[in-house]
């Protein structure tokens, strides 16, 4: 561990030197890229000299615990090497998080994708219930919410909604949130009063950029249509619904939303090609031989993730086994427990995962 720190220092002050050349400033684009790559590294490097300082003092104190001390003073050395050897712990797991492989979809946006799954108009206002969930957390991290598709229902509930999310880190802290979402209430159009369980789907996935996924326009098939609301009304007059098909998977994305044709059009192909993107990644990790499925689940829409149980006022997350009792709280947009408890865990299981190889 220490050489690949070492080594990650030594890259570190090379980029400090390539920063400081006047030169490089006639170059904007090359500049942002050795700013990143410096920033990119700035913590793991601030982590270890800090470490190389804790073992400094450890080593120092433990020097002067071996020459001659009057009492108190050892009692004071002994105090300082219990704290220095804490630290040094500490930072050693902090560390080994730091240097795990990062994912490089973290820094993404997202597109988010919920559709209303069993329990008919009840499962379609719980889709709601998430979209604003979602969004409400967006709010909190100052990201930017821009919806791409809805399908609505009369009683304000979506059918499906699919809605990109922009923001520093957006992927990261939402990528284990796809899968079955449950939910256990009574709903207001229950007369009995008995409790309904529903479900609703979601999937994140990351933002494909045009420059990592070139859709042949000769692969797509393109209709456009009269866009109709909820209960068969009609929205617009126009021809501006857009559905496009990629020909060689059977894909297939319709936007209705805006009134514009051409921003219609740009909003499906957004959904494509992030969906396009999912199949090719998902494709690689089934080619790798040891690919990952750690505890924190693998994403599959099919897995039940989590129960939000509203007579009780409790959210249980099954993959890590928490249960929150402040359910409210979570469904206006307080997530960070449960993401940071999730993040935590794939952590723990990578970490568990390069303790094995190593040992293998």
């Amino acid at each position: 561990m220490l050489d690949k720190l070492q080594a990650l220092e030594e890259k570190y002050e090379e980029l400090t030197r390539e920063m400081s050349d006047p030169d490089i400033f006639n170059d904007p684009q090359a500049y942002n890229k050795l700013a990143k790559a410096h920033a990119d590294l700035g913590e793991i490097v601030g982590k270890y000299r800090e470490y190389r300082q804790v073992l400094q003092d450890l080593e120092d104190a433990e020097l002067m615990l071996d020459e001659p001390q009057d009492e108190d003073f050892a009692a004071m050395l002994n105090e300082e090497i219990e704290r220095l050897s804490e630290a040094k712990e500490k930072l050693q797991g902090e560390l080994q998080v730091l240097l795990l492989p990062k994912d490089p979809n973290d820094d993404k946006n997202v597109i988010v994708e919920i559709r209303a799954g069993t329990g008919g108009e009840e499962a379609a206002l719980f889709a709601g219930t998430l979209f604003r969930m979602y969004s409400r957390y967006a709010e909190d991290q100052r990201w930017k919410v821009d919806m791409l598709s809805s399908n609505a229902t009369e009683l304000g509930g979506f059918k499906e909604v699919i809605f990109v999310i922009e923001g520093q880190g957006a992927y990261s802290r939402l990528k284990f949130e796809s899968g079955v979402h449950r939910v256990q209430r009574i709903p207001a159009t229950e007369a009995g009063g008995r409790i309904h369980t529903s479900t609703a789907t979601v999937a994140v996935l990351p933002e494909a950029e045009e420059v990592e996924l070139h859709i042949d326009p000769n692969d797509l098939k393109i209709d456009v249509y009269r866009s109709s609301g909820p209960g068969g009304q009609s929205v617009n007059t126009t021809d501006s619904a857009v559905r496009v098909t990629h020909l060689p998977t059977g894909l297939v994305v319709a936007c209705q939303d805006e009134k514009s044709q051409h921003k219609n059009k740009e909003k499906a192909l957004k959904i494509l090609r992030a969906r396009l993107y999912d199949q090719l990644q998902e494709e690689a990790e089934r080619e790798q031989a040891a690919v990952r499925r750690s505890q924190v689940g693998t994403g599959d829409r099919s897995e039940r993730i989590r129960t939000y149980n509203f007579p009780q006022g409790r959210v249980t997350d099954h993959r890590i086994n928490l249960t929150l009792y402040k359910l409210d709280l979570v469904i206006d947009g307080d997530l960070d427990e449960i993401i940071d408890g999730l993040i935590t865990a794939d952590q723990v299981e990578r970490l568990k995962e390069t303790v094995d190889v190593n040992h293998g």
